[in-house]
């Protein structure tokens, strides 16, 4: 399993409606998210992909998905300085790859 739900489930005291907000949420908001991101590091727009792997970054972290975090953090940091588009667009494609993963499992766990 490429996700934990162990952070959520110490947040939820055992609330399945909480936990299923969780990752309704996170189903919702982080392919589009994603997408922006992807448009943003193909535009230049380096302040954008700043913005977009800080707010990834948090949702990959609450289901324990600790290499996407580390991925967005790197490209959040990187994505403070133009010079690093070749880096960004070198680790965008493994977040990529990860989050789409764990959305398609999510929706088969969770029957979405």
């Amino acid at each position: 399993m490429i996700y934990s739900l162990d952070k959520i489930n110490e947040m939820a005291d055992g609330d399945e409606d909480f936990i299923n907000s969780v990752i309704s949420v996170f189903l919702e908001e982080v392919p589009q998210d994603l997408e922006d991101l992807e448009k943003a590091i193909e535009n230049g727009d380096y302040e954008n992909v700043y913005k977009l792997a800080h707010k990834i970054k948090p949702n990959v972290d609450l289901l324990g998905m600790e290499q996407s975090r580390v991925i967005a953090l790197d490209i959040e940091t990187l994505g403070k300085n133009p010079e690093n588009k070749e880096e960004i667009e070198n680790k965008f494609p493994l977040l990529k790859k990860d989050i789409h993963q764990v959305i398609s499992e999510l929706k088969k766990d969770f029957n979405f």
